[in-house]
């Protein structure tokens, strides 16, 4: 099967040094790869039996450099990738309760790409 990703998007995604934890769904930490206002994409080295348009709540750990504590988004699953050894997962953001934290972190990985 063979993914495309679109060449343009609404909004820009940041890279990020950043852990997520989805408990109860994959164990340990993970490595967000990218986020943006709107969705962000996980890389996840353990097996996972997440399914495309699936809800969750993702802990997201920002790196320590960023001065920004841990934050929680509620997320939907868009699509899942294999990568290697590893999978991609993309997840559409649809809440973020500690907004603040959450647009200080992307802002913050803004100032930091720029």
């Amino acid at each position: 099967m063979k993914y495309s990703l679109p060449e343009k998007r609404k909004n820009p995604r940041y890279s990020t040094l950043a852990h997520v934890r989805l408990p109860g769904v994959m164990d340990g930490e993970h490595l967000l790869k990218d986020i943006s206002v709107t969705d962000c994409c996980v890389e996840c080295t353990t097996a996972t039996d997440i399914k495309p348009n699936s809800a969750f709540q993702l802990e997201v750990i920002p790196e320590a450099g960023s001065g920004i504590g841990p934050f929680s988004l509620s997320v939907e699953s868009a699509w899942i990738r294999p990568v290697g050894y590893s999978t991609d997962i993309v997840f559409a953001i649809t809440a973020s309760p500690k907004g603040k934290y959450f647009q200080r972190y992307v802002d913050y990985l803004a100032w930091k790409q720029a």
